[in-house]
């Protein structure tokens, strides 16, 4: 487990330059935190670090973006939050997804937590600031 302080956004890269470090080259990720803890935020970041050009938003209403890194690799950023059964989980395929050997970016993940691999890497938000964080990797 680590943890990191992070002061103002441009600590940011700092921490997802731990996520990456953490995550290898394909896994899948799940950020943990309140609304407004900055999960996007910081997944727009470790995009970022990846090569990713294209502009990196929260896919609330579409469930799943897909993103392409510098070197050519998928990405794919999930956001679970208006999700009300896991039927629609697997209506989208998620573990397709998550099988793929591509790096999955999951917000919210608490509603499908049951259908995480056990592998998967845990990133916990908790908001100590307006602008600070403790970011917990486990």
């Amino acid at each position: 487990m680590e943890q990191l302080k992070i002061d103002s956004l441009q600590s940011l890269p700092e921490a997802a330059e731990a996520i990456i470090a953490n995550s290898g080259s394909s896994g899948v990720v799940a950020f943990f935190g309140e609304m407004g803890a900055g999960k996007t935020t910081l997944i727009r970041e470790i995009c970022e670090q990846l090569g990713v050009s294209d502009t990196v938003t929260s896919p609330t209403f579409a469930l799943v973006n897909h993103y392409m890194s510098g070197d050519g690799s998928d990405i794919y950023h999930f956001d679970f939050y208006r999700i009300e059964k896991l039927e629609e989980a697997y209506d989208l395929g998620y573990d397709e997804y998550f099988d793929s050997g591509a790096l999955c970016l999951v917000e919210w993940p608490e509603k499908i937590e049951q259908l995480l691999p056990p592998e998967t890497l845990k990133v916990n938000i908790k908001v100590t600031g307006p602008e600070s964080r403790l970011i917990t990797i486990q």
